[in-house]
């Protein structure tokens, strides 16, 4: 009796473009209570990434939990290329290739102010609710 074969096809591969991919980040940061949140576009002022996204959370679990959570939802997109500081939690840094993702405590944010070293890059315009999530904010 011949044997029956059958091909299976390769599931598409998931693409975001870099735009998409930092969008993604912040959402993906505020769903863990992120907040002040920003995505810069560096694309036209530096060759290292094409978006910068800059995030802030209260303790160091709260960052790994950030992390954790994008990394795992940035999965299907394809992998991360390093991420460093993650096990302390006070400053990790995620590298996508075209997105590089700073998730800070609040002191070592103000104290290294990325947002001021790149304040000339134009934000990505993010959903209103993210825009507006502060420490102060109900969470």
């Amino acid at each position: 009796m011949p044997v029956k074969k059958t091909t299976t096809v390769a599931p598409e591969k998931l693409t975001l473009t870099s735009g998409e991919r930092a969008l993604k980040c912040a959402e993906l940061a505020f769903d863990k209570k992120a907040y002040d949140i920003r995505a810069l576009d560096i694309s036209r002022i530096s060759s290292i990434a094409d978006y910068l996204v800059i995030i802030s959370g209260s303790s160091d679990r709260q960052n790994q939990a950030i992390s954790d959570s994008i990394r795992t939802g940035l999965k299907k997109y394809g992998k991360i290329n390093n991420i460093e500081g993650a096990k302390e939690g006070v400053w990790i840094v995620m590298d996508y290739g075209d997105v590089l993702v700073h998730i800070f405590k609040d002191d070592l944010r103000r104290r290294y102010d990325l947002d001021g070293l790149w304040g000339m890059a134009p934000l990505l315009e993010l959903p209103k609710s993210i825009r507006e999530a502060h420490k102060e904010s109900d969470f």
